[in-house]
């Protein structure tokens, strides 16, 4: 008599490990082309590489999103919404905390495995056609982001999706999802970021985000500088379409503290919506969810037609948007959020200040060498009773001496740790937090590496 485990169970282990292992060696392919911090300034590769796939772009209406921050959360709500109403949805969002299939998802959830290797054969020979031809002429070949955005239009005309919920990964103009027509364009507030790459005015890097709106197009804007709001127009008259501007043609109309999140109304484009319960904090997140309510309005009625309350109801009620103003752990309280530039710093500040009442807050600071990590931590001072600096998986990320160093400039010595292991720096800030008794709390941030990093140390991966 022989023991173990049933046949069946044997080959669905070993099924299992070699979808893993080539999961691995898939990854490890895509992640070894040019990295996204360093694009390349054309849609030609991508647009060729389309073609040769027939389009598939093409084959489904796209909401098409762009702006300095509250991308990745607007364009979730969206899907939200839009899935609630019973509609199939691809979402493509960028970068990912956790996993590389994050970035697209299929009602809702991340591609699954099997799905993600079969899309990546597929296009591979296409990309690698193309490629050739580029090496040849010494041109670039196809980079990491280009081939992510070349996989998620496959799978979404594959799947196929009623319609796709696509954010930029950078700007617009040349962003490897522009190969695409948006049927709605959505652009959250424009601010300074990425300035090397996209310009150093917000009235430069706005030309560069305005090309996602596309001949006929419906417009949605949130708020906007005045100078901003005008070259939208602008580009909205060069190619025609309508255009729908927060405060002018929806707004948020009340809010107010709920237990885990905000109580809103919302004056949407073509109804007031009240009594929306929303589980995120902070007033952008109310401002990111108008003008979600308000592109989904444009797509399924031009604008004109009112959502189902009870459908907008649920699909809010159920909306997440990991890494941003997260709770990842009780006693203490620790939160994580992405805000990485000027902008996203001072909403989290001011979330803090409107959402929680803490009696200590210690930060945990690591922050990318490359951003203005002194007007960062100078924004957080006055709601930051300690910090403590560190450094994220990101190879990019500010050496914690140095990063010390403008910590204890702004806040002194006596309010400054610096702890490199990053996770020997949550301990610190759990011990300094609860030195506030039974309402301290930690709040890490300064990139979405150090987010993702700290939800990974405390065993939350799902997003």
């Amino acid at each position: 008599m022989t023991s173990g485990r049933p046949d069946a169970e044997q080959r669905e282990a070993a099924r299992n490990l070699e979808l893993r292992k080539r999961l691995r060696e898939v990854e490890d392919a895509i992640l070894a082309r040019t990295p996204e911090s360093s694009p390349e300034p054309s849609l030609e590769r991508v647009r060729r590489i389309m073609e040769l796939l027939g389009d598939p772009q093409r084959t489904f209406p796209l909401v098409h999103l762009t702006g300095t921050n509250g991308k990745t959360t607007t364009t979730r709500a969206i899907e939200r919404i839009l899935r609630e109403t019973g509609l199939s949805t691809g979402r493509f969002t960028s970068p990912h905390l956790h996993n590389v299939r994050e970035r697209i998802a299929l009602n809702g959830k991340a591609i699954d495995p099997e799905r993600f290797i079969a899309t990546y054969d597929d296009v591979l020979p296409y990309v690698e056609l193309i490629d050739n031809e580029a090496r040849e002429a010494g041109e670039p070949t196809t980079t990491y982001f280009e081939f992510l955005v070349v996989m998620a239009y496959a799978a979404f005309a594959d799947a196929p999706v009623d319609v796709a919920i696509v954010e930029v990964g950078l700007g617009g103009r040349w962003d490897a999802t522009n190969v695409a027509d948006g049927d709605v364009a959505v652009i959250t507030p424009i601010s300074l970021d990425h300035t090397r790459l996209l310009g150093s005015t917000v009235e430069e890097i706005t030309l560069e985000k305005r090309d996602i709106i596309k001949a006929g197009a419906i417009t949605v804007v949130g708020e906007q500088d005045p100078g901003v709001d005008q070259l939208i127009a602008e580009r909205i008259a060069e190619v025609g379409g309508a255009v729908k501007r927060e405060t002018i043609d929806f707004e948020v109309l009340e809010r107010d503290q709920a237990v885990g999140g905000q109580q809103l109304t919302v004056q949407g484009l073509a109804a007031v919506y009240p009594d929306i319960y929303l589980p995120l904090f902070g007033e952008h997140q109310a401002h990111n969810v108008a003008t979600a309510i308000a592109a989904a309005e444009a797509f399924l009625g031009g604008g004109e037609r009112a959502l189902d309350i009870d459908l907008l109801r649920s699909a809010l009620a159920e909306l997440d948007s990991p890494g941003r103003l997260e709770i990842v752990r009780r006693s203490p309280t620790v939160l994580v959020d992405a805000a990485h530039n000027a902008a996203g710093i001072r909403a989290l500040r001011d979330a803090m200040n409107d959402s929680f009442t803490f009696s200590r807050l210690v930060g945990v600071l690591a922050i990318f060498a490359d951003k203005d990590a002194e007007d960062m931590l100078s924004t957080l001072e006055p709601v930051l009773d300690h910090v403590v600096v560190t450094r994220n998986s990101n190879k990019r990320s500010m050496a914690p001496q140095d990063l010390g160093e403008l910590a204890i400039e702004i806040f002194g010595e006596d309010r400054v740790d610096v702890v490199p292991d990053l996770a020997d720096a949550i301990d610190r800030a759990a011990e300094l937090a609860d030195e506030g008794g039974v309402s301290g709390g930690v709040l890490a941030t300064g990139s979405i590496s150090t987010a993702a990093d700290v939800r990974a140390l405390l065993g939350v991966t799902d997003s």
